[in-house]
Order: structure tokens, then sequence, then C-alpha cells
């Protein structure tokens, strides 16, 4: 009985699973985005944020734990480097999941998975969303005033040389 077993096998046994969440982990670490179906990329999140979080602090110890996962030393290098450094203040979820659709050969449901910081087509599209037509017609106003004082300035200092000839 399958009793309180509540992750995806995806039809592999323990080492096969083991060895392909690896070297998914690797390709999403070094690529920061990888293309794969929709169970590989949850159970790929399950797998690699707990490895993220051990990467942010910066120990011998941390780094043979990530080792044993994912036997890459380029992948540690980048993921303790890189990576660790960019969600450093993040307290969790470093992988966003964007469903694709259906594969057109088997209809298997496509997702890609990423790493949130490094996405920097939503950082482009949050920065455009902070600008508001409210905030643009605030903007001449500001610049307005202080081209009035400096108006209001000169003549000022213009009167006191006339009076002085």
């Amino acid at each position: 009985m399958r009793h309180n077993k509540k992750f995806n096998h995806l039809g592999r046994t323990h080492s096969h699973r083991a060895a392909m969440l690896s070297n998914m982990a690797t390709s999403l670490i070094m690529h920061k985005r990888i293309t794969t179906t929709l169970p590989k990329a949850k159970a790929l999140r399950v797998y690699v944020e707990p490895l993220i979080t051990k990467a942010k602090e910066d120990s011998t110890a941390s780094r043979r734990v990530v080792f044993s996962y994912l036997q890459d030393k380029f992948a540690i290098k980048e993921l303790f480097g890189t990576v660790a450094q960019k969600v450093g203040d993040r307290p969790g979820g470093y992988t966003r999941i964007i469903k694709l659709g259906k594969r057109a050969n088997d209809d298997a449901d496509m997702a890609f998975i990423e790493l949130v910081d490094f996405d920097e087509n939503m950082a482009k599209t949050e920065a455009k969303k902070t600008r508001t037509r409210r905030s643009r017609k605030s903007a001449p106003k500001a610049e307005a005033a202080p081209v009035a004082e400096t108006a209001a300035e000169t003549p000022a200092e213009e009167a006191p040389a006339k009076t002085e000839e």
C-alpha cells in the first residue's frame, strides 16, 4: 500500500529518479531556465529548493551536502556564488513554474521552470508597471516649480544692480 507516500515517482526506480533530478537540478542551476514536463518540473522544485536554501550558508559542510546531491563541481560553484548571492534575502520560493500547454506528439503537459531572480523579462515588465499615468502628470509640475523659483530670483538680483547705478 502507498500510505503517506506523497511524492511523485515519475514512473522510475529510485536510482533513475535520483539521477534524473540531479541532472535536471544541475541544468537549472547552470542555465537558470529549463523546459520539461509539468510533473517533472514540480518534482524538481521540491528537489532543488532545499539545495538553494542550503547554499545560502557558504560552509564546507553545506557544500559537501549539496555536492552529494548534484555531483557537479561547476554547478556547486555557480550555486554558491551567483545564485546564493541573488537569493540571499529571499525567504523561499526560488523557482517559478510556468505552464506552456500540451506537447504535440504525446499530449504531455509542458512547462518551464526557472530561477525567479534571474528572469530579466519579468523584471523589465515589473519596472514598466511601476510608472503610471498619474506619475507622468506630476513630473512636469515638479519641474515647473524650480524654474519659477529661479525666474523669481533673477529679477530680485537685477533690481539691486539697477539701484546701484
